[in-house]
């Protein structure tokens, strides 16, 4: 095989493709429709011709007929008037008008035929119009469900090869890692603010401690002042005793000093 061949059938097998690929039934029919009443029309203009022909092959045949009998009356009416070169005349026109109308009879028959063959090829073209016309809608409704068929597959198809329920769980399985994702945030929100509030609720156990701290020491700086103003102990018995004997100190520290100051005295030997 040349390489011409084969470009050529390579070219021609990629345009038919596309054009199986382009083709739209509906479109097709329509058109198929359109076609054939063109082709009826125009061979009922063929038929129609064909009948005038036949008409005028049978007027002529019908002519020739009527003068060649005009003939044959015109050479008999010479042979009785004893002319016969009239005769002979006539009878040769009356043999050509014969043999014409012999020809005329030939191809009426023949146009006969044609026209009863092309008005038989014309009722089946308008049969099959109208067939196709009354089948045209289901034949639609045929094409839109086998259309409607195979995208439902090729949706089916494009879901999952294996399992076309595959990508719904996968949906299903994403969904609730972000439900998971948003309830650990939400967690971690709420433990941020409790830490806060505790830090907050800690915060004000110090600065009360530290109040009750500054509060006690300010009473024992007054209870201090009131007994060395000469008071009443307002203490308890315990811390009353400890101040007491905490305000005894200074009195025999100095009762020491005072002995550690006086000379000795010296003794008399008797």
């Amino acid at each position: 095989m040349g390489i011409m061949d084969r470009i050529s059938r390579l070219v021609r097998a990629n345009v038919n493709e596309i054009i199986d690929k382009a083709e739209d039934p509906e479109k097709m029919l329509d058109q198929i429709l359109r076609d054939m009443q063109t082709n009826i029309q125009t061979a009922r203009g063929q038929v129609a011709a064909m009948i005038a022909q036949e008409k005028e092959l049978e007027a002529d045949m019908k002519e020739t007929r009527t003068l060649a009998l005009q003939w044959a009356a015109k050479a008999q009416r010479s042979v009785d008037a004893g002319r016969d070169d009239l005769a002979r005349e006539a009878l040769r026109r009356k043999h050509d008008n014969d043999e014409n109308a012999r020809v005329y009879a030939q191809q009426y028959q023949a146009q006969t035929q044609m026209v009863e063959k092309l008005k038989g090829q014309l009722r089946q073209l308008e049969s099959k119009y109208q067939t196709t016309m009354s089948q045209r809608d289901s034949l639609i409704a045929r094409q839109r469900r086998a259309k409607a068929q195979v995208q439902v597959t090729q949706s089916l198809t494009t879901l999952s090869p294996m399992n076309p329920t595959s990508e719904l769980e996968r949906m299903e399985r994403k969904i609730r890692s972000q439900e998971a994702q948003a309830s650990a945030m939400g967690e971690l929100a709420s433990t941020g603010f409790d830490a806060q509030f505790e830090e907050l609720d800690y915060d004000v156990e110090i600065e009360e401690e530290l109040a009750a701290l500054k509060m006690g020491g300010a009473t024992i700086d007054d209870e201090l002042n009131a007994l060395k103003a000469g008071g009443g102990s307002t203490l308890p018995e315990g811390r009353s005793e400890a101040l007491e004997a905490g305000s005894d100190l200074p009195d025999a520290a100095a009762k020491t000093d005072e002995v550690a100051a006086t000379p000795p005295t010296a003794t008399t030997n008797q």
